[in-house]
């Protein structure tokens, strides 16, 4: 629910931290095949490793890629942080939601003409936001201060 809203209220934090993790993703894959090519080229290495110097030009290779990456990822990690930490100022709005949700969940218990799928219970949510949204703009141009709309 929170990530719902915050993609709603929040794009730029969204889209941001959809990069973040394809970005975490990609970087472990990208040390996981360094670490099995070196293993094999260790593992396949005929007489004195110290003399082959592809090896060694290949570990060096691997060990400068896999501190640019440690310091990638600290830096998405301090990133991180702070998306996750605007992301919490949406906490009470997810937490209503999610409320909502629930609410929604047990109607079927009073009939079973009340019952609503997920994909209905985000419209009306996107929908909540719109006109949250909505109301906010209109207060803001009409100089009134928000929640005192008559």
């Amino acid at each position: 629910m929170l990530s719902l809203v915050v993609a709603r209220e929040r794009p730029d934090l969204a889209k941001m931290k959809i990069e973040l993790i394809t970005q975490q993703n990609d970087f472990k894959i990208k040390l996981k095949d360094l670490e099995d090519e070196l293993l094999y080229k260790l593992a396949n290495a005929k007489g004195d490793i110290l003399d082959d110097i592809a090896l060694i030009e290949n570990l060096e290779n691997s060990k400068r890629l896999s501190q640019e990456i440690s310091l990638k990822v600290a830096a998405a990690k301090i990133t991180e942080a702070k998306i996750n930490e605007t992301s919490e100022l949406y906490r009470s709005a997810a937490s209503r939601g999610a409320l909502f949700y629930f609410l929604l969940s047990d109607l079927p218990k009073i009939h079973s003409f009340y019952k609503y799928s997920l994909e209905s219970f985000i419209v009306v949510i996107n929908r909540a936001i719109d006109a949250i949204s909505e109301n906010k703009m209109y207060s803001v141009n009409n100089m009134i201060p928000y929640g005192d709309e008559v």
